[in-house]
């Protein structure tokens, strides 16, 4: 395991500081960048994306985020420039999720066609504003969710996850929330009326 540190540091710092870590490995190793601000995670997750490493990132704290990269050797950028700093890769976009399940048929299939959606979300180059869960969609971002480390991932890249705190009453699930906060049916709506664009799976 390696450790790079890059707390405190503005852009492009960490991402050059990850990407030498990166240049020098010689097999698979896997490697932790601490940051302290969302933007950081985006770069460095780009960065560590583009040399063919697998990615998740952590929200630690209010200012405090992992990024976790497995690297299975030499990223396939060695010795390229470092990549310049990006902007803030939040759209004025909200996904809405109001079932664990996606699309109407057999319900297996649509538990997976859901979590395969929220994964397909971390993938986008322009990331989310927010994500609302609600009704059955508020299992998802609570304990047992096979969405939680994708979920997580977003979270420390800066979108807000919020999860209807009326329907974590009614399931039984406020104290096995997980990822992000919780929100009411006022902010829901209003969140939605302000959206440039609005995506239902």
């Amino acid at each position: 395991m390696i450790t790079v540190n890059a707390m405190g540091d503005n852009c492009p710092i960490p991402v050059i500081k990850t990407k030498k870590a990166m240049d020098a490995l010689t097999g698979p190793e896997t490697i932790e960048v601490l940051v302290d601000n969302e933007i950081a995670v985006q770069n460095v997750t780009k960065m560590a994306k583009g040399a063919g490493g697998e990615v998740s990132s952590e929200k630690l704290g209010e200012a405090s985020f992992k990024v976790t990269i497995e690297m299975q050797g030499a990223p396939r950028n060695a010795g390229k420039e470092d990549p310049a700093c990006a902007p803030d890769a939040r759209g004025n976009t909200i996904v809405v999720v109001s079932s664990d399940r996606m699309g109407e048929g057999n319900d297996e299939l649509g538990k997976v066609l859901m979590k395969s959606f929220i994964f397909a979300v971390t993938q986008l180059d322009q990331l989310p504003k927010t994500m609302l869960f609600y009704n059955g969609g508020a299992t998802l971002t609570t304990e047992g969710s096979d969405s939680l480390e994708d979920l997580k991932s977003l979270e420390a890249q800066g979108v807000e996850i919020l999860t209807c705190g009326t329907c974590l009453d009614y399931y039984g699930l406020k104290e096995k929330l997980m990822v992000g906060g919780v929100t009411n049916m006022y902010s829901i709506v209003e969140a939605m009326a302000g959206a440039g664009r609005i995506i239902r799976p």
